[in-house]
């Protein structure tokens, strides 16, 4: 299955295993990606843990 990275435009090859919410990275900008739909393949941007500082 391959789908597109939503921020350089590669095309990325999704595992035949590969299930809603599984987080992958782009093989050509590194960008951390999660996979929202199995069928049709479909990714975004993996949203960004914040810092808390102990809050």
């Amino acid at each position: 299955m391959k789908t597109e990275c939503p921020v350089c435009s590669a095309q990325i090859e999704l595992a035949k295993d590969a299930v809603q919410g599984e987080l992958i990275e782009c093989s050509d900008c590194g960008t951390e990606l999660e996979v929202v739909t199995v069928n049709p393949p479909k990714v975004q941007e993996a949203p960004q843990e914040e810092e808390d500082w102990g809050e």
